[in-house]
């Protein structure tokens, strides 16, 4: 991962940076399942600075043919005119590492208690005291909102900027940049 390109988001009257960034990830999305290689990966340089905001910066990590062919597919449309996109450059030398990663909370007991019995072939009552009510999760993490495409519910997903690492970690993102296990150069 030698190449990096930024889409900074452009304020705008009508919409808060919150809501184009959930637009703007949404194409991101659609367009790393169309590219089909699950070899770039996603950071927001600004993440932190503001509560639960990512931000309103995205970096998109690769190598300079990847990124080139990703943007080539012309993604942005309709969210253009809310971005500037710079080109893909090389990242800069010795630059630290960091794992970006999706985060998923438990937070409904009844459905994993519903698991729980399907899995383990228990009744209710039995599963209802291997996972009390109580066990729901709250996660305090920044988010993005999105859409199902195959059930239209919009979900939060939660992204994990892991602890800094000196050296990098190859690997494969999923179709929303993000990896438990892969890093990307963090600067």
């Amino acid at each position: 991962m030698d190449a990096y390109l930024e889409i900074r988001l452009l304020p705008d009257p009508e919409f808060i940076p919150t809501t184009l960034m959930n637009a703007l990830f949404s194409k991101l999305h659609r367009a790393l399942v169309a590219h089909g290689e699950q070899n770039i990966g996603v950071s927001f340089p600004d993440v932190g600075k503001n509560d639960r905001s990512l931000g309103e910066r995205l970096r998109l990590h690769s190598h300079k043919a990847e990124l080139e062919k990703l943007m080539a597919s012309n993604w942005l449309v309709g969210i253009r005119d809310h971005t500037i996109v710079s080109e893909a450059v090389e990242v800069p030398a010795h630059v630290q590492q960091r794992i970006v990663r999706r985060v998923q909370a438990k937070s409904n007991p009844e459905r994993l208690r519903r698991r729980l019995m399907q899995r383990k072939g228990i009744d209710h009552e039995a599963a209802a005291q291997a996972i009390p009510d109580s066990a729901s999760e709250r996660l305090t993490l920044p988010y993005v909102i999105l859409t199902s495409s195959s059930t239209c519910q919009q979900f939060r997903l939660f992204i994990q900027h892991g602890p800094l690492a000196s050296t990098p970690t190859m690997g494969r993102f999923t179709h929303y940049g993000l990896s438990s296990t892969t890093t990307i150069p963090w600067f």
